[in-house]
């Protein structure tokens, strides 16, 4: 039992780091693919630690003051005079490259 326990505890921070490198490497990918006029959006990016419990960590990355552009360049809007705007997909694919890392290094974890 004890050593069920121990392993229990090192699975559980080795995952807790894995979700914090995985939270800021899509920080850091949307960072980089975000469409830069001014710098100020890509710039906004932040990871927050939403929940966390002795089992759990749960991250957030969001842009702290930019949040309202996000959706608008992300899928594309329309524009005042007709007509839309180009869709400029960024968070999407670093969403998903995150995920498929996060498996990876958890994976990865649990087996050695």
């Amino acid at each position: 039992m004890k050593g069920l326990t121990e392993y229990s505890k090192l699975a559980t921070s080795d995952m807790k780091k894995a979700v914090k490198k995985a939270g800021n490497d899509v920080r850091k990918e949307i960072q980089s693919t975000a469409p830069k006029d001014t710098g100020a959006y890509a710039k906004s990016w932040a990871v927050k630690t939403t929940r966390e419990s002795a089992e759990k960590l749960e991250v957030t990355v969001h842009s702290k003051n930019r949040y309202q552009l996000a959706h608008l360049l992300e899928f594309g809007h329309a524009k005042r005079g007709g007509g839309r705007t180009k869709a400029q997909p960024h968070i999407a694919p670093a969403e998903e490259n995150g995920i498929n890392a996060l498996e990876k290094a958890i994976e990865k974890a649990l087996k050695g």
